[in-house]
């Protein structure tokens, strides 16, 4: 009987000696997670046996444990890099067409294959929630799981829909002595400084992407010698110095050479007026005019005849726009259009929320980093490559999105290292190591009295 309990404590050591010692060759392993041997004692009993005086039948290996507590974070320069801090795996899938994830793994070191899919080392493919829309705000499908593919396909171009312009006017300026112009369509002539006071202008985008500049040429009421109308001016709208109407009509000349004749179209100007502090009236009940105004739809052709892209319609904001006694100014211009744009590079922000960034100062976005977590992650089964498959001991996997309920948030850029302490393994290492030599010296004292016996 000593024998076999001896052994069984030789076995035991030399499990408890392998799993220190793959521990420690793990030290440096991306994601790894140390493992503890456990052990339980081996009783026997016969129905005649009393169990205050049986002797034990030795130990066995319970069970080979992982620990997944967190590593520490290392920080790269790579994006594709990424950690997880707090709970949940990242959930992968050995076959770009499954539906849901077949591996699990904290090693976040990923990277682009041939076709563009972000993958790992073993070829395995990152699996994303997909976007419900173009906007984070319009949320992801969670549970729908898609391979996150990365594409160097351009940045689409987006029309302008809305322009802002913020400017002060000078309240002490009378009306330009070439105000109107007769030789244009317009009162105001672009190349005549003479005929406006102030001008802005904005680049503006349409469907194929090709820009336009959009200016606002800015007319006082007032005249000298105080007639005309105070506090109100004209605001005179051309795109690329052709003149056009809020409605989207193109102001003309008349022209007697057709038959029939074709009569002159005004250039209607967006009336600003202002109260006795200097402030924008946008009130049309106190004779103002809302600070939006709808322009369009404009006919492509019309400002250019060799263009044939979709109409432009936009809404023109004048936002804070003031009369105050001090000179001109910009206080504030935008458009919300974009050019076509290259791929620039990747963004994943702490929500596992995946960007695609391009030159046009666009975004696309791609989906969103796909967590799992699990109710016995212990019981999770080993498949090596620091990953990990599900199991009936671990229970179904729960998807989730980073940083939402008990999921752990993204750290892109950066890497969980092994949570391997070194210095407690090999502690662990010297207390495998004396009861292996133990247990040893057990079987030699069992020997020596076996061999006393038989030499009696």
């Amino acid at each position: 009987m000593g024998f076999s309990v001896a052994l069984s404590g030789l076995s035991a050591a030399s499990k408890d000696l392998s799993v220190t010692g793959n521990n420690i060759a793990n030290a440096n392993t991306i994601g790894f997670k140390e493992s503890r041997a456990e052990f339980a004692d081996v009783y026997s009993a016969s129905i005649s046996g009393v169990s205050k005086t049986t002797a034990g039948a030795g130990v066995r290996v319970a069970n080979v444990a992982q620990q997944f507590n967190q590593g520490n974070l290392n920080f790269t320069d790579n994006n594709l890099d990424l950690a997880i801090s707090g709970q949940g795996f990242f959930s992968l899938a050995e076959d770009p067409a499954s539906s849901k994830p077949t591996l699990f793994t904290r090693g976040g070191e990923f990277k682009l294959n041939k076709d563009g899919f972000v993958v790992n080392n073993q070829g395995s493919f990152l699996l994303s929630f997909k976007p419900n829309g173009t906007t984070v705000d319009e949320g992801f499908s969670e549970g729908v799981f898609q391979p996150l593919k990365i594409t160097a396909a351009q940045g689409a171009p987006v029309a302008t829909t809305k322009i802002a312009v913020s400017t002060n006017v000078d309240a002490t300026e009378i009306l330009p002595v070439n105000f109107p112009s007769t030789t244009t369509a317009s009162q105001v002539d672009p190349t005549d400084p003479k005929t406006y006071n102030h001008t802005s202008s904005v680049t503006i985008y349409d469907s194929q992407g090709n820009s336009h500049i959009a200016s606002t040429y800015y007319v006082t009421n007032r005249e000298s010698g105080g007639t005309g109308t105070a506090n109100q001016w004209d605001a005179y709208f051309f795109i690329d110095g052709v003149p056009f109407n809020a409605d989207g009509t193109k102001a003309t000349l008349a022209d007697p050479t057709t038959t029939p004749a074709t009569a002159a179209l005004a250039h209607a100007p967006n009336k600003l007026n202002f109260d006795d502090s200097g402030e924008l009236i946008t009130d049309p009940a106190l004779g103002g005019q809302p600070a939006k105004v709808a322009f369009g739809p404009i006919e492509s052709t019309d400002i250019d005849p060799s263009l044939n892209v979709a109409k432009l319609s936009f809404t023109f904001d004048y936002g804070e726009t003031s009369q105050f006694s001090t000179s001109f100014s910009v206080k504030g211009l935008s458009q919300d259009g974009l050019p076509a744009g290259d791929l620039t590079g990747i963004d994943i922000d702490d929500e596992g929320v995946v960007s695609a960034k391009f030159s046009n100062g666009g975004s696309d976005i791609l989906g969103k980093v796909a967590l799992t977590r699990f109710a016995n992650p212990q019981g999770l089964t080993k498949k090596g490559d620091t990953a990990w498959r599900e199991s009936t001991a671990s229970g179904d996997g729960v998807p989730g999105q980073p940083g939402t309920g008990s999921f752990g948030k993204i750290q892109s850029g950066s890497l969980e290292a092994s949570n391997v302490d070194l210095s407690e393994q090999l502690v662990q290492l010297i207390i495998a190591q004396q009861a292996y030599q133990a247990n040893a010296q057990s079987i030699t004292t069992e020997k020596t009295i076996m061999q006393t016996i038989l030499n009696a």
